[in-house]
């Protein structure tokens, strides 16, 4: 109430011809922005992209079933793990890897720790289970050589564990070099040894090759900018290191043997690491190649992280196509090793991979 010249007086309610209030309304929830789908990959001659896988993951079926993949390598030595990956993409080539230390090659007997190397391995590369999935074992992971003793030291080992599991019919990848490695190009003649015992035991040589920020980086193709094209003649300090190795020194030895990247002739491993140098661009910090989406991004290499890590791998995919000395190279990596999650492609990379496989395995 309120009082007005002594007279009380009723405050009225509004009347119908009043304008109502409106009732409350629910502010609607954001949606995401949906991430447009990555364009196909066009059909091409076959791939020789391979893994490296830690564990089991169905997702690693999934890119086997292409029947593209050209090899794999890995710490499950399971041997339903093995059979299944066979089972699925039978002219896939396994390379199994002990999980043991790499030793210090200044304090080193090479002769008692291949034959220390041999007995570890026998149970799972000679057992009947295993045995016909397997095509080859790595010994230690990116060994590090700083002079030509330590490289000897290695060759003499490498040689000897060759020869040895050589007479049962068990093939060995030998050096399995870090990438860049050896840094002194002089010191692969002190490796020969190794490489004359794979050439008579028919193995294989490993080696690594990644670089960052981009694959592309210290190659020839670098600063030519997303995907670029690669041709035979092309080579680098990091990624393409290979070509230098193969043509400049093992080609004119007589020493030509096949090469996979185990982490990419064969190649090991492979991929986009930043590891690999202090002086790259991008983030000091970045590792994996998930750390580098956003200077791919920012830089012109790409806006969506996992399409652009694939196509990087797609031009590596070509320059290893243009050598038939090569087997192939192992992508680093997926269903990772904790710790290595930066570098995993399971999920929507692993699609992508999926779908470049896809036009890109044998007729």
């Amino acid at each position: 109430m309120v009082e007005n010249g002594g007279v009380a007086q009723v405050a009225m309610a509004p009347t119908a011809t009043d304008t109502p209030v409106p009732p409350p309304t629910d502010t609607p929830e954001p949606t995401a922005t949906p991430v447009p789908p990555a364009t196909p990959f066009p059909p091409g001659p076959p791939s020789k992209l391979g893994l490296v896988v830690a564990r089991n993951h169905p997702q690693i079926f999934d890119v086997l079933a292409t029947k593209a993949i050209t090899a794999v390598c890995t710490l499950e030595l399971d041997a339903g793990f093995a059979a299944q990956i066979k089972q699925t993409s039978p002219s896939t080539r396994l390379i199994g890897r002990l999980d043991v230390p790499t030793p210090d090659m200044a304090n080193f007997d090479p002769i008692a720790s291949a034959n220390e190397f041999v007995q570890k391995l026998l149970p799972f590369a000679d057992d009947e289970r295993r045995r016909p999935y397997f095509d080859g074992w790595q010994a230690y992971n990116e060994p590090v050589v700083n002079n030509a003793d330590d490289m000897k030291r290695l060759a003499e080992f490498e040689a000897e564990r060759t020869r040895q599991l050589g007479a049962r019919g068990i093939r060995s990848v030998i050096g399995n070099f870090a990438t860049g490695n050896p840094s002194d190009l002089a010191l692969w003649s002190d490796f020969f040894p190794a490489l004359q015992a794979a050439q008579e035991n028919d193995g294989w040589l490993g080696l690594h090759e990644y670089s960052a920020p981009t694959i592309y980086f210290l190659s020839t193709q670098d600063n030519e900018g997303r995907y670029p094209g690669v041709g035979p003649d092309d080579t680098g300090w990091l990624t393409l290191r290979y070509r230098q190795v193969y043509n400049q020194i093992l080609k004119p030895a007589g020493l030509a043997i096949p090469l996979v990247f185990t982490e990419l002739l064969v190649f090991t491993e492979l991929g986009v690491d930043g590891l690999v140098q202090n002086n790259r661009p991008g983030s000091p910090d970045a590792r994996g190649w998930q750390d580098f989406q956003s200077y791919w991004a920012e830089n012109g290499f790409g806006l969506w992280g996992p399409g652009a890590y694939i196509e990087q791998l797609a031009w590596f995919d070509q320059a290893m196509r243009h050598d038939d000395y090569v087997i192939g190279g192992c992508i680093f990596a997926m269903a990772a090793s904790q710790g290595w999650e930066s570098y995993d492609i399971l999920g929507p990379a692993a699609g992508v991979l999926q779908q470049y496989l896809s036009v890109h395995a044998p007729a």
